[in-house]
């Protein structure tokens, strides 16, 4: 149930209707109705909803906004049942004020559907591919890599939610100078471990998790690859080294709640010459052409700033080669729209690639790339480092394991990617109304702990002392949640409940914005921003608050009190499965 695109739909053909009859009666001029916009106003004394069309007639008919919108509004009719009034405001917007209880059939939806209610098939079942994190295997992953892996998790499963068919996948760079770099790094690390003076390699990593690795292939081995052929001992090292990094990697991603539908090897492009095939096919379309010994691609034929080398003079394919071919092979897998999460830094990337999409047929325009903006730590007013071990500012398990998964997902996805943000770790840890997720989790948890009280028969006092306790969490934030008593046959008695009987102001702002939730989604799908739903979240957190606070749930009138309930209970489920979409855990007890 979409009750949001349902008010829209009537609002609109009600417009259209109200223009028609007010140009055959010739208060306005014989003119095709124009495109316009039904938005939500921020001041809900302004309606539930406000068309903007007689501002854009206005230049259109040679008439003011507010005439073009009395005319329109002297055509609307409010005995529909649906509409209570309509309103003219400022220089013409027509505000539509719905009958109180449009809304309220979302109470009677949302329990059935529970954790489907939200969900639709926008998306058609389109095919997408979410790419996000795809980190170089020769590290741990970093604060940098913890804010595309939120943003790229959330946002599959908010696509997912919409209808799309999703598919989560890392990309392995396991083959390149990086790699090389890495089995150098290794080997050096592993002689001087023996006693062998070693130069260690100009563009070696540094991490303390690399002298560790060569620690563990000493205990292991010995001295065995003391004397062995060079090419031969950084071979193993780097099978050795990649094993345990990107087991290490997936474990640290599993922890922050991202699981990948898959793992895609670069080295698996050139073990199967699809690289060398991308390139003999640009070439058979006359796109590359050689100079200095080097293969280029003609990316200026395609709008690019200037050519791109793809083969080096010795034969070797560059990076941009390996992404074009890889990219290419997402296409031939049937993806029809692939979503790339990448930091800032990789700006200069974009084009390159829409242009080689373009070079080889593809859509460019179904190549998305969300660029996310860099991370700060902080503590009180300080940026920190939280560990040294990685030669990177901030590990994501050290963060993790400082604030908790259920905290660090939420910040992560609170800002849009565009936006630089500051993680405040004292924030991120605190148990009070100033962290959002806890904020989002406690309005959670009171729910739960009134209707168990319900269920309890609990009393009016009983309710007061429960609103009393506050918010002094009992609970660790990001520990796994319990099986929640709601999974089984609980026999809830307000499920049929009258909701006519709601008609507190709370209740219906409350009301109001579990309605909203199927179009957050479809617009958080659309626009490829999950960080709406955090907001969604502590919105609806805050109006639970309110109601809370001015509508005693537990009252003597079994009517009111079973109405009051259901509004919760649907809450409950509302507030659970849009953490959910963001890999955050619902508790019921704090």
């Amino acid at each position: 149930m979409n009750r949001i695109q349902e008010a829209k739909a009537s609002i609109r053909q009600t417009v259209l209707d109200a223009l028609s009859a007010a140009i055959a009666q010739g208060q306005l001029p014989d003119t095709a109705a124009p495109v316009f916009s039904i938005d939500t106003p921020r001041d809900r004394n302004h309606g539930d909803f406000a068309v903007n069309i007689a501002m854009i007639m206005g230049k259109l008919v040679g008439k003011t906004p507010r005439d073009i919108a009395q005319a329109i509004a002297g055509q609307i009719r409010t005995d529909a049942g649906w509409l209570e009034r309509v309103e003219i405001a400022g220089p013409g917007f027509l505000n539509f004020f719905l009958a109180f209880d449009f809304f309220h059939p979302v109470l009677q939806a949302i329990t059935p559907q529970d954790a489907g209610y939200g969900r639709s098939d926008f998306g058609g079942g389109r095919k997408v591919q979410i790419e996000f994190v795809s980190a170089n295997p020769t590290g741990l992953l970093h604060m940098g890599n913890a804010r595309g892996a939120a943003l790229g998790d959330s946002l599959a499963s908010v696509m997912d939610a919409a209808g799309f068919n999703v598919s989560r996948e890392y990309y392995i760079n396991d083959a390149g100078n990086q790699i090389e770099n890495f089995g150098k790094s290794l080997e050096a690390r592993y002689l001087a471990l023996l006693g062998e003076d070693v130069a260690f390699p100009e563009d070696g990593y540094h991490g303390e998790d690399i002298i560790d690795t060569a620690r563990g292939i000493l205990a292991r081995d010995g001295n065995r690859w003391l004397d062995e052929d060079p090419d031969t001992r950084r071979a193993y090292m780097i099978q050795v080294g990649l094993t345990e990094k990107l087991g290490s990697i997936q474990q640290s991603l599993e922890r922050f709640g991202v699981r990948y539908d898959v793992w895609f090897s670069e080295k698996s492009l050139h073990d199967e010459g699809k690289i060398t095939d991308t390139v003999e096919r640009l070439q058979e379309k006359g796109l590359l052409y050689e100079s200095e010994g080097a293969l280029w691609l003609k990316a200026t034929a395609f709008g690019g700033e200037k050519d791109e080398v793809l083969i080096r003079s010795n034969g070797t394919p560059t990076y941009l080669a390996g992404d074009i071919a890889y990219h290419r092979d997402k296409f031939e897998r049937g993806f029809e729209i692939l979503i790339n999460a990448w930091g800032a830094d990789h700006h200069g990337h974009v084009a390159r690639m829409k242009t080689a999409m373009a070079s080889l047929g593809y859509d460019p325009d179904a190549l998305e790339i969300i660029l996310f903006q860099l991370v700060h730590v902080t503590q009180g007013s300080e940026i920190v480092r939280m560990s040294k071990r990685s030669g990177q500012s901030v590990p994501l398990d050290d963060l993790v394991a400082d604030v908790g998964r259920d905290a660090a997902r939420f910040f992560f996805v609170m800002r849009s990617a565009d936006s630089q943000m500051d993680f405040d770790l004292d924030l991120a840890k605190s148990q009070s109304s100033e962290n959002p997720v806890y904020y989002v989790q406690y309005a959670h948890a009171r729910i739960n702990s009134l209707l168990k009280l319900a269920l309890a028969e609990g009393s009016p006092a009983d309710e007061m002392a429960l609103a009393g306790e506050g918010m002094d969490g009992q609970e660790t934030l990001g520990q796994d949640t319990p099986t929640s008593m709601w999974e089984g046959t609980v026999h809830r008695p307000w499920l049929e409940a009258d909701t006519q009987l709601l008609v507190h102001p709370a209740e219906k702002e409350l009301i109001r914005k579990l309605a909203e939730l199927p179009e957050e989604i479809i617009q958080a799908a659309i626009d490829r921003e999950p960080h709406k739903l955090p907001r969604y979240a502590m919105d609806l957190a805050a109006l639970y608050h309110s109601f809370y606070t001015e509508c005693r749930c537990l009252v003597d009138d079994i009517g009111l009190r079973h109405a009051r309930l259901l509004l919760c209970d649907a809450t409950r489920i509302v507030l659970r499965d849009t953490l959910a979409l963001l890999g955050v855990s619902a508790p019921e007890r704090m």
